[in-house]
């Protein structure tokens, strides 16, 4: 599977940001499609998941009630709609794709995109 990733750019604290992944050579109808993050000198962690199961959504503690993801697997498709931005948010944000069962840990991944950037300025 090739994961592409877009939408990022720099906004300003309190905006908005609509992140896109586009996924070919297969379909992504039986993966759990998601995306993490890595901020400078940090490492990568999770940000959110829908399972290709009952299309369940899980999210990280820092962006539950402000981020929400969904997925179109007629498009092979998943976006991650990012509301509330903070300073923080600030990362490279990375389309996710794996099998079996849901994951937080990037160990767990079987297919990531290229990385989209997020600025986001106070």
């Amino acid at each position: 599977v090739q994961l592409q990733a877009s939408g990022g750019g720099l906004v300003q604290a309190g905006e908005f940001l609509r992140l896109s992944c586009a996924a070919s050579g297969r379909t992504v109808n039986n993966l759990n499609m998601g995306w993490f993050r890595q901020a400078p000198g940090k490492e990568r962690e999770f940000v959110a998941t829908v399972t290709w199961i009952s299309n369940i959504a899980y999210y990280a503690d820092s962006v539950k009630g402000r981020f929400a993801i969904s997925r179109d697997n007629a498009k092979n498709t998943v976006h991650l709609q990012m509301n509330r931005l903070k300073p923080e948010d600030t990362a490279v944000y990375y389309c996710s794709a794996s099998a079996g069962a849901m994951t937080r840990d990037p160990l767990g991944i079987n297919y990531w995109g290229q990385g989209t950037l997020v600025t986001v300025s106070s």
